[in-house]
């Protein structure tokens, strides 16, 4: 992006000595990746499920901006693609709930299909081999919930070796 957006605000909530309900944190989300054609800003990163509380809590995105979640986690980002911008087609073990701010993308699979995306329409992503093309003027912004998961065996033997990018998953 031509340039770099801005992340965005994120408050996250704790507790005080007595148990109290209290803010922790307000302030921008603290580790964003701007790759040019699209950003990246982390929100929140889970290492286990279910995911323990505790009063306070160390900053979770203190690690390189990546795909997928960490083992038995969950990553909340906030993407925004810049005008004519497209991801590679991929896929990862995970279970995806995408949701449209502003703007518009088209979901690209392997199968040839491409669906147009909108501001409030929210997209599941259930390990499949996909793309996203923002074919518009104007940027796109989305929140992705990436939630680890399993590829069932049988799905596995239909769809060979699980490949992000340049790597083999798994």
């Amino acid at each position: 992006m031509s340039t770099a957006p801005a992340p965005p605000r994120r408050i996250v909530t704790g507790h005080d000595a007595s148990g109290k309900s209290v803010v922790l944190s307000d302030a921008p989300a603290p580790k964003s990746l701007d790759i040019g054609t699209a950003a990246f800003h982390e929100v929140w990163i889970t290492d286990a499920m279910p995911v323990p509380i505790a009063a306070e809590e160390p900053e979770t995105t203190n690690r390189p901006v990546r795909v997928p979640p960490p083992a038995n986690g969950v990553m909340v980002r906030y993407t925004e693609m810049a005008p004519g911008g497209e991801s590679p087609m991929h896929r990862t073990e995970t279970v995806d709930v995408g949701i449209v701010l502003e703007g518009e993308t088209w979901l690209l699979l392997d199968d040839g299909s491409e669906t147009r995306i909108g501001p409030g329409d929210a997209v599941v992503q259930r390990g499949t081999m996909h793309a996203w093309a923002n074919r518009s003027d104007r940027p796109v912004r989305m929140v992705f919930v990436l939630i680890d998961g399993t590829i069932a065996d049988e799905l596995r033997e239909r769809t060979g070796p699980l490949e992000f990018f340049d790597q083999v998953l798994g």
